[in-house]
């Protein structure tokens, strides 16, 4: 990527009303060509919907988006997204290397490209994308498998090279950790990053837990009561920064092994279950929602 190369995205003083409420407003946010970005904040605060507000799917109204230095919806073909996690059931008839290829035509459903002049060669070019984007993630040696018999960490790295088979130069993924145990969203995480680092992909990505994330983080953004902060973790992820935020006391921890806890927040104390507190003792006290 050039020096010239415009933000990947770029929010100013941004709103969103949906049936009358106000989602969230001046939400300003900017992220830089090859830069990791992550988004946080808890369930209804609006992280989806900054997804669809950069897709073009959903309009704001008041401020501004640029989004690869284009108005939303210009610029999709360069952005690779990822909705948020769903499984595959035993009935769906799909291996893994169909899933990427739906990435380049999905809007065929897979089916060969017709008989036009230069079809072969467009052919062999997807084919090669294909190949190229499971190479990526490192789905190799199980691209050729039935998705119902693959593990979702697996299934995961798939969804995530059929985001990557266009190429492109943003990617927005929409919880791609959930339900997936300690483990694997370590691998999915590190994974992402590499992806970032070595290819100049700006990355996007949103997480209810920032703990899996941490060591590989540009900068994070933070959504809470109808605003938005960003920065580094280190100042962002803070009990004065999320206090101000939130508008009441919040108190964040750091344990001895690094990861964090942010206790207080405005949530009723059930909602901040672990939903992986069987892979990993002791997972359940450190979510940054």
């Amino acid at each position: 990527m050039g020096r010239s190369d415009p933000p990947a995205v770029e929010l100013s003083a941004a709103r969103v009303r949906l049936g009358g409420r106000v989602v969230w407003g001046e939400v300003s946010l900017r992220v830089e060509a090859g830069e990791f970005v992550g988004l946080l904040g808890e369930n209804g605060s609006g992280k989806s919907t900054l997804l669809r507000v950069l897709l073009g799917a959903q309009a704001l109204d008041h401020g501004s988006a640029r989004v690869l230095g284009r108005r939303p919806g210009e610029a999709n073909a360069e952005i690779g997204y990822l909705p948020q996690r769903h499984s595959f059931g035993a009935g769906i008839p799909l291996r893994g290397v169909d899933l990427v290829r739906l990435g380049l035509d999905g809007d065929r459903w897979g089916l060969p490209l017709p008989l036009l002049p230069g079809a072969s060669r467009r052919r062999a070019d997807a084919r090669r994308r294909v190949e190229d984007a499971i190479e990526m993630v490192g789905a190799g040696a199980y691209a050729e498998r039935a998705l119902s018999e693959l593990s979702g960490g697996e299934q995961q790295r798939l969804l995530i090279a059929q985001a990557l088979v266009a190429r492109p130069r943003l990617l927005l993924l929409d919880e791609p950790l959930d339900s997936l145990d300690l483990p694997n969203q370590a691998a999915v995480a590190a994974l992402v990053d590499r992806i970032c680092r070595e290819h100049g992909v700006a990355v996007v990505l949103v997480a209810h837990d920032v703990n899996p994330l941490l060591g590989y983080l540009d900068r994070v953004a933070y959504l809470a009561g109808g605003r938005a902060v960003a920065g580094p973790v280190s100042e962002v992820i803070t009990s004065e920064t999320l206090s101000a935020l939130y508008g009441v006391p919040v108190e964040v921890l750091r344990a001895s092994d690094g990861r964090l806890a942010v206790i207080g927040q405005p949530e009723p104390p059930a909602h901040h279950h672990d939903r992986h507190a069987h892979a990993g003792e002791g997972a359940a006290a450190v979510h940054a929602h």
